[in-house]
């Protein structure tokens, strides 16, 4: 991959990000977990915990968070650059014994040595960054939940949307560059009004969504949701209210009403938000 290397020692913590540092302690952490499922033979719980590793936190999360640090160069892309090979090799030595040809491939072409069969197993060093995992966790719910709710809106992937972030006072404001690259969120431009503001782990995300919705389409649409929700929500509690139904009904039953219960009241506070922050028509 484009900025990685596996040249040199690993930079000292102090010299890396948040995101470097998170990475790299859940990585020490996913070599301590397979090495245990390696040496219990469960293979199947090792792939699964590679799968997620590779596919959850490397490339969904910090290859994606770490685009703009590459993308302005400088120090730091090279001490995240060194990181991220270091990342690919762990991973790449740890999936070869079930992943043994493609590794092989990968594994030669990004270091240029003869053979990861060879290649010394990797070790947990020990390093751990409980706050660098508390921040990027936090840093994700906001992405994540405005995500969600750009998709409740209607709004496509790629449509960029203008935004005031209020990151003042968190660990979240040196994560703005990435927060507004994920999001498509430009700045708020003259003319601004914030149209829906979403409240995340401390920190508050302002959309202007005036021009870019069809606010009478998306309210109809929405309140067709509510009314189904409530009709959900109105039959389980019919059913929980009914003595004789409960007396009979297997104890499986009870709880899917419950859990059904439980989702419609989710969805009705949900979508009653959703339709308080659209723009008047």
């Amino acid at each position: 991959m484009n900025g990685a290397t596996i040249e040199g020692p690993l930079p000292d913590a102090s010299e890396m990000s948040a995101t470097d540092r998170w990475i790299l302690s859940r990585l020490n952490a996913t070599v301590a977990q397979v090495d245990a499922y390696y040496e219990d033979y469960q293979f199947a719980k090792l792939s699964d915990a590679l799968y997620h590793f590779a596919w959850d936190e490397v490339f969904d999360w910090y290859v994606e968070l770490s685009k703009t640090t590459f993308f302005a160069g400088g120090e730091q892309a090279r001490v995240s650059g060194r990181v991220l090979g270091e990342v690919l090799d762990v991973m790449l030595r740890l999936l070869h014994p079930i992943v043994p040809f493609v590794t092989e491939a990968l594994w030669t072409t990004l270091t240029g040595r003869e053979s990861v069969v060879i290649a010394d197993w990797p070790k947990d060093s020990g390093f751990r960054d409980a706050a660098a995992e508390a921040e990027i966790e936090n840093l994700q719910q906001v992405v994540t939940e405005v995500r969600r709710f750009r998709a409740d809106q209607g709004l496509q992937p790629g449509q960029k949307v203008p935004a005031r972030l209020e990151l003042g006072g968190t660990a979240l404001a040196a994560h703005e560059a990435a927060i507004r690259q994920l999001l498509r969120l430009q700045p708020e431009g003259e003319g601004f009004s914030a149209t829906a503001s979403l409240p995340v782990a401390g920190a508050t995300v302002a959309l202007d969504l005036s021009g870019t919705i069809d606010v009478a389409a998306e309210r109809k649409r929405l309140t067709k949701d509510l009314a189904a929700a409530e009709k959900e929500k109105a039959q389980a509690n019919g059913k929980l209210g009914n003595e004789a139904f409960l007396a009979k009904a297997p104890d499986n039953v009870v709880e899917k009403i419950r859990t059904r219960l439980a989702k419609a009241d989710e969805d009705i506070a949900r979508i009653q938000a959703q339709l308080a922050n659209l723009p008047q028509a």
